[in-house]
């Protein structure tokens, strides 16, 4: 199948390579160089404009930064260019109001449209691990699975146009509350003398276990290996993370949903980030507790 990928940053980058090895021909775009040239070492096709990389293709995958900038693209550059019932795949995280309304648009426009935002960061990227949390009709999303299994493990579909966002903020407004949670778990058991390592080792098989601790841990040298071993360089940033709890207050917001912990959570992580901290892991937060 010929695909196009418009965004080739980290998460992108990755995908594009896995639809290659999967033996799709893929046509690709960003306005960074080193991305197109990494994304021309893995074996695809780029060109100087987003019109030039989804002329002829069966298929566009993007993953852009924003809503505003999903908008803009698939408004001035897909939608009129890709061929008509070209199958439109949008892997960024952006808020559901613009998600709906780009697949509105798509739909009028003859096109089938699935929204399909991503867990598990860039080495799942890379990896072709990662969990798609899809929006769309049934047949968008029967069209969408073979494309999205080709670069993760899990694709489920979440439910209408709008829903893979509403899931994905969900997600995250739970993992980013759970790891602030985690942080202040471990500092307070080393505050009362307990060796860290013995505490995880009864926690994570206890009733208060969670993800962010068996397989993120924010100690260095507790548990698996994690950004925290890295000095927490890599992984999920705490940018993207602040993001993503953004979208989520605004979604609570709109839907009239009383969200506490993830509306402290959000302000956490906003401290965090203003003190220069956006490209650390979001793990570090402990480092502020």
């Amino acid at each position: 199948m010929k695909i196009a990928i418009i965004g080739l940053g980290n998460m992108g980058g990755g995908m594009a390579a896995n639809l290659v090895k999967a033996g799709h021909q893929v046509q690709a775009f960003d306005l960074a160089e080193p991305a197109l040239e990494r994304a021309r070492a893995n074996g695809c096709a780029c060109f100087a404009t987003v019109r030039e990389a989804v002329a002829g293709v069966e298929a566009v995958v993007t993953m852009l930064p924003n809503g505003a900038i999903v908008r803009a693209v698939y408004g001035n550059d897909v939608i009129g260019h890709a061929p008509a019932g070209a199958l439109l795949l949008d892997c960024s995280t952006i808020d559901v109001a613009s998600a709906r309304d780009v697949a509105a648009q798509a739909e009028a426009a003859g096109y089938r449209m699935v929204d399909a935002p991503v867990s598990g960061g860039i080495a799942a990227a890379n990896g072709g691990t990662l969990t798609f949390m899809v929006g769309g009709t049934d047949e968008a999303f029967a069209a969408a699975e073979p494309i999205l299994s080709n670069m993760g493990k899990a694709v489920i579909h979440a439910g209408a146009s709008g829903a893979g966002q509403a899931a994905k903020i969900c997600n995250n407004m739970l993992l980013g509350a759970s790891m602030v949670a985690t942080c202040e778990t471990f500092k307070l058991a080393e505050r009362l003398g307990l060796d860290l390592q013995t505490f995880y080792d009864i926690s994570s098989k206890a009733s208060g276990q969670c993800w962010s601790m068996t397989s993120y841990c924010p100690v260095p040298g507790v548990g698996p290996q994690t950004p925290a071993d890295n000095g927490y360089q890599g992984g999920f940033a705490t940018a993207l993370m602040l993001k993503d709890l953004t979208l989520a207050m605004a979604a609570a917001q709109e839907a009239g949903a009383p969200v506490p912990m993830g509306h402290l959570a959000q302000e956490l992580y906003a401290a965090f980030d203003a003190q220069g901290q956006g490209g650390a892991d979001f793990s570090a937060i402990i480092k502020t507790l």
